[in-house]
């Protein structure tokens, strides 16, 4: 049973990637999301190291990557809100 599950992911998989090529208009999307996910985790990475937040670390996972792609500078204002707040 999991090589069917193995199976319909890669085919799925190749399906969208096919797609996504074939369009003009979604690799350009695509080639957007990359460049905020990577500067995403540049902000992350700079805010963490370089002590502007005292006392505050926000790990570096797809869940706070993925928030800082989708809102942006106010995700990580959330972020470090919710990190005071449950800690």
């Amino acid at each position: 049973m999991k090589t069917v599950w193995a199976a319909m992911l890669i085919g799925s998989s190749l399906l969208l990637i096919w797609v996504l090529v074939r369009n003009k208009m979604s690799l350009g999307w695509l080639k957007g999301f990359a460049l905020h996910l990577v500067a995403a985790a540049g902000v992350l990475y700079v805010l963490n190291y370089s002590g502007l937040i005292a006392d505050m670390y926000i790990p570096l996972n797809p869940v706070t990557v993925g928030t800082v792609v989708v809102l942006g500078v106010p995700g990580i204002a959330l972020l470090a809100g919710l990190q005071l707040t449950v800690m």
